[in-house]
């Protein structure tokens, strides 16, 4: 019982990812589907950065502004560690 399975998922299997294969690589799929994903991409990018501008507009951080903060808290952060480490081997040292 396995085995019939078995070789008819495998025939089925052979047969769809050859044409698939022979389905994605025609010009007449692949031109209108990437000038939709140009589109697409152009048309976030707008939203992005209409949202970014009304966000700054009202005052909102925005998500660039928010990575800059993160960014710079991390920086500030590890200088913290590194000092507290210097202190701490001035304090081994002394008797």
């Amino acid at each position: 019982m396995w085995n019939a399975w078995k070789k008819a998922f495998d025939a089925w299997e052979d047969a769809s990812a050859r044409y698939l294969e022979t389905v994605l690589k025609n010009r007449l799929l692949l031109t209108p589907a990437g000038a939709a994903l140009a589109q697409l991409t152009k048309t976030k990018a707008l939203v992005d950065k209409t949202l970014a501008t009304s966000l700054g507009a009202l005052g909102l951080a925005t998500k660039r502004d928010q990575e800059r903060t993160l960014h710079l808290l991390n920086r500030l952060e590890s200088r913290l560690l590194d000092l507290e480490e210097r202190l701490d081997e001035r304090t081994d040292k002394k008797p």
